[in-house]
């Protein structure tokens, strides 16, 4: 098995090398072992766990979602249904992100709608309607 420089990591795993030290740092990588030369030498399977990281992280979960999903991962106590249920955890967070982000379109777009476009800013419904929703 060939031992890898954070920098091939990092390029094989599609990410910067602060991404690396950074997932050190929030324990979703192990330590390596360093060189006498001071230099850490990480395995090959470091680059799947970068991308593993990377992806769940496009797929919305959180770091500490993604380290429970890591431990699980390796644990011979855990199954399917273990990340199913941080899955199902997730789709529901979303989906109250999205009903928050269509609520908050609809204001949005109700207050562009009193907005003439034209005049004083000082006198924009839209400011004004922020500024009297801050006073409450």
């Amino acid at each position: 098995m060939k031992a890898l420089k954070i920098g091939e990591v990092a390029a094989r795993g599609g990410v910067n090398l602060q991404t690396i030290r950074y997932y050190e740092r929030e324990l979703l990588l192990p330590k390596p072992p360093r060189l006498a030369s001071g230099y850490r030498m990480f395995p090959e399977q470091t680059v799947r766990r970068v991308r593993f990281i990377k992806r769940a992280q496009e797929l919305g979960f959180s770091l500490a979602e993604i380290r429970d999903l890591l431990s699980i991962q390796v644990d011979p106590q855990k199954d399917c249904s273990d990340v199913q249920r941080l899955a199902k955890a997730k789709v529901a967070d979303i989906e109250e992100k999205i009903r928050t982000l269509e609520s908050m379109k609809r204001v949005l777009a109700g207050l562009s709608e009193l907005c003439p476009g034209c005049g004083p800013a000082n006198e924009c419904p839209i400011l004004e309607s922020i500024e009297a929703k801050e006073a409450r």
